[in-house]
């Protein structure tokens, strides 16, 4: 028997290695993300919202999580170090009730509290139950595609008195935040060239009406 248990064991071990390495890659946000900022509000242990935000090869690791304290709601504020265009999360947790049932995403608000969570989100998502972080919710991606600071409201689970987290993964582009701000400062520095636009824009704006 214990043969048995060892090959079948061996053989879903194999199955994870010919996964293509190309989604670990796309899962890479994690290390955009500012740590030392990074606030988990609602968590029973400080830090340890810090935790689920891990590579891809580790997204299975039950080592590492968080768990809600008062209640079955927890909330992230996760401050990125530079620009990031939001493709896709994925949100794993335990095969039970105190998996997460629904998160609401907001965008570019800093020390966001619960009191804040009253308003309208960029977008929300009712969940699965992902034990093995194989879901991914796609974004809208127009929404957000300027995002410094992105906060996941995980706003229920499936009905246990608190929510266990093992992963979040997120999927997008990155761009550094100093090329962003440098474009901003030359063009406001030409102040002559931008009033002259203006100009030019006035029988172009006739024409069109």
């Amino acid at each position: 028997m214990s043969g048995h248990g060892h090959g079948h064991g061996h053989g879903c071990g194999c199955e994870a290695e010919h996964e293509p390495a190309e989604r670990g890659l796309e899962y890479g946000l994690y290390r955009r993300i500012d740590l030392e900022k990074l606030q988990c509000l609602n968590e029973s242990r400080d830090g340890d919202g810090k935790l689920v935000f891990k590579p891809w090869d580790q997204r299975n690791d039950r080592d590492k999580y968080v768990e809600s304290d008062a209640d079955e709601e927890l909330l992230f504020n996760i401050p990125f170090t530079g620009s990031v265009k939001l493709k896709g999360i994925i949100i794993s947790g335990e095969n039970d009730d105190s998996h997460p049932a629904e998160i609401r995403l907001y965008k570019n608000i800093p020390q966001m509290s619960f009191d804040d969570t009253g308003r309208e989100p960029e977008q929300a998502f009712r969940l699965n139950r992902d034990p093995v972080a194989e879901l991914e919710y796609p974004t809208k991606i127009a929404r957000f595609s300027n995002v410094q600071h992105l906060s996941v409201h995980i706003s229920k689970n499936f009905g246990a008195e608190n929510t266990r987290v093992y992963y979040i993964g997120l999927r997008g582009e990155y761009s550094e935040a100093h090329r962003h701000e440098v474009t901003i400062c030359n063009y406001e520095a030409s102040a002559n060239p931008a009033d002259h636009k203006v100009e030019s824009i006035i029988p172009q704006t006739n024409f069109i009406s």
